[in-house]
């Protein structure tokens, strides 16, 4: 709680030197009644005030100035007012005035200064209500940092009990209102009252300029503290129906760390004790007709996710691999398609895109956001219309089917709240005739495509006739084809070999010497026609130079036939003869045994040579 000291005493400080400062400039206008209502419910403050201003000067008025303590000047988020006139259902209320940083001379340097501009001057005597609507983000801070996984969560909020003013306030109160009805500690002054989850302050009259009286709440809350330190949001229009939005989240648990380990076990038995800090899933509001919806990770896509919606907002629910607990961090992409009827316009010559501008997840604080709204190619940037200031640049995308590339308007805001879910308008002008161009390229390439191919099906790529290459191709072709005749032929004879030993096996198991007989003149008569088939094409061979190399194979399996042959028919000769003339069964076995020794040898070397040709 030291550093809660430290703050207050600074604070202590600047209000007595703004006090000196501002006490005679600031007689003319007063605040005759002041009610403000902070609301810690969540891990944004938003805080709201209502106040009557008087002037009791001789000279009309026409700016109202609002100062802020430096440190809640630099997480100030969102800061409105509007004039509110009548009450109850009568109470109307005016847009928002603007707002503007001043830098009046000599002030204290620990005060940031926003003037308010008022529509007309607030004459003498007059009065006006006012309702400043201010949101601050990550100002709530742990007490303690770090806590252990079966803790709950502790915030400390500092600020006072009275509104920081230059203005004489008449009579003002405070409402505090928490997230639940648990408290470790508050300040207790004059007029407070604890009931249920509200702490009020006051009321307290006449007080001064710049009167503070510093307080400090020390209350439970396991809200989750979601932080997205950084957000890209990406809209691309297609003026083809649709409207494209990705988002990147770079997110943090930024409530208080977890010390120790986590047990998964715990938190699934008992999640409401073992990680009451932590958050196990988010909500995004999308619009109504949202479709084509998907979230997904560094890793894929995240199957623990649901949508269900109705007529006004389509809902995402986002759950994360893992609990959320302090000081966490994960990453993540979610993407969906609009319909482009429902966020695109027309007005007069030009379009305009209107849609919101943050984040659809409830209750975030955005660091850093940037949004990026890709048009269509050929589109021209006329206007950027954004109800809150914002950093504004240009960019180029290059995407399928394009040929320049597509504009990119650039929106930059740092501490971004729910509140600046407003609608933004992109105004530009883009030529219907644009829109022929990718399907006009999509016909040229293919009809591209098919002009290739069909010159590719009749161009001749063949080299010229009359180059020694070529000719050498052809006679080399000649020999190859010459080759695979003389290989059939030479296929043929040994057939012929086979088909006689065949009738020698059968003489032996039958007896029938008239079936053996008939088969050698047939074997006799076929081998002379193939004899004659073989003549042309060992000629051919002998005479081309291209067979060269291969030639003294052939004439070497001619010479191997021819012998194979020779002791085939010697063969079955002698048994037809040991047959038909009944001579000795012995002499005739050795002479056949000697031969079939032959002939399984040469018919061996045979194969050999014409696997070698082949190869060849």
């Amino acid at each position: 709680m030291a550093r809660m000291r430290f703050d207050l005493t600074l604070l202590l400080l600047f209000a007595f030197g703004s006090f000196l400062f501002f006490s005679a400039v600031s007689a003319d206008l007063v605040i005759s009644k002041l009610d403000r209502r902070i609301d810690l419910s969540s891990h944004i403050v938003r805080a709201t005030t209502s106040l009557k201003v008087e002037n009791n000067g001789a000279e009309a008025i026409s700016e109202f100035l609002l100062p802020f303590p430096e440190h809640q000047a630099k997480n100030l988020a969102l800061l409105t007012v509007i004039i509110v006139e009548g009450k109850g259902k009568s109470k109307v209320s005016s847009e928002s005035l603007p707002v503007r940083i001043v830098n009046p001379k000599d002030s204290p340097p620990s005060l940031v200064w926003y003037s308010i501009t008022l529509p007309k001057e607030l004459g003498k005597g007059g009065s006006l209500n006012l309702e400043i609507k201010v949101a601050l983000s990550n100002i709530l801070r742990p007490f303690p940092e770090k806590i252990t996984q079966a803790d709950v969560q502790l915030i400390v909020f500092q600020d006072s009990a009275q509104v920081l003013s230059p203005y004489a306030v008449h009579m003002q109160s405070l409402t505090v209102k928490l997230p639940e009805p648990k408290v470790e500690s508050y300040t207790k002054l004059e007029n407070t009252k604890f009931s249920g989850s509200e702490i009020k302050y006051g009321p307290y009259e006449n007080q001064p300029p710049f009167t503070y009286t510093p307080l400090a709440v020390h209350y439970v809350s396991n809200k989750p503290f979601v932080v997205a330190r950084e957000l890209v949001r990406e809209i691309e229009i297609s003026h083809w129906g649709n409207v494209q939005v990705t988002e990147s989240y770079s997110l943090v648990h930024a409530g208080a760390v977890i010390l120790g380990e986590f047990s998964r076990l715990e938190y699934q038995a008992q999640p409401h004790l073992r990680g009451a800090s932590a958050f196990r899933h988010l909500i995004a509001k999308l619009p109504a007709r949202a479709h084509s919806i998907y979230y997904r990770d560094d890793i894929g896509n995240i199957s623990t996710s649901n949508v269900w919606g109705d007529s006004s907002m389509t809902l995402l629910q986002i759950e994360p691999r893992f609990p959320m607990f302090g000081g966490w961090k994960t990453t993540f992409t979610i993407g969906y398609g609009l319909p482009l009827k429902d966020f695109l316009f027309k007005s007069g010559g030009e379009r305009f895109l209107n849609i919101p501008f943050g984040s659809p997840i409830d209750d975030l604080v955005i660091d850093n956001l940037t949004v990026k709204i890709v048009l269509p190619e050929g589109s021209k940037i006329t206007s950027v219309s954004v109800p809150f200031s914002v950093k504004q640049s240009k960019q180029e995308k290059i995407s399928h089917l394009d040929v320049v590339g597509r504009p990119v308007v650039v929106l930059e805001k740092t501490n971004v709240v729910p509140e600046h879910s407003q609608y933004f308008q992109v105004y530009y002008k883009f030529s219907n005739l644009s829109l022929l161009q990718e399907p006009l390229m999509l016909v040229f390439g293919y009809f591209l495509l098919f002009v290739a191919c069909i010159a590719y099906v009749r161009a001749d790529f063949t080299i010229s006739k009359s180059s020694p290459s070529y000719l050498a191709k052809l006679q080399w072709d000649e020999v190859r084809s010459t080759i695979q005749q003389f290989e059939g032929v030479v296929n043929q004879c040994l057939i012929v070999h086979d088909k006689l030993q065949a009738s020698l096996r059968d003489l032996s198991r039958t007896g029938d010497l008239q079936a053996c007989k008939a088969a050698r003149k047939t074997a006799d008569s076929t081998l002379k026609e193939l004899l004659k088939d073989l003549k042309p094409l060992i000629s051919f061979l002998q005479s081309s130079p291209q067979a060269a190399q291969i030639l003294p194979k052939v004439e070497e399996l001619v010479a191997k036939e021819k012998e194979l042959q020779e002791k085939i028919m010697q063969k079955h000769s002698i048994v037809v003869e040991s047959y038909d003339k009944k001579s000795g069964i012995k002499d005739t076995e050795n002479r056949v045994t000697a031969l079939e020794q032959k002939i399984v040898l040469l018919r061996q070397e045979v194969d050999d040579l014409v696997d070698t040709i082949d190869e060849i």
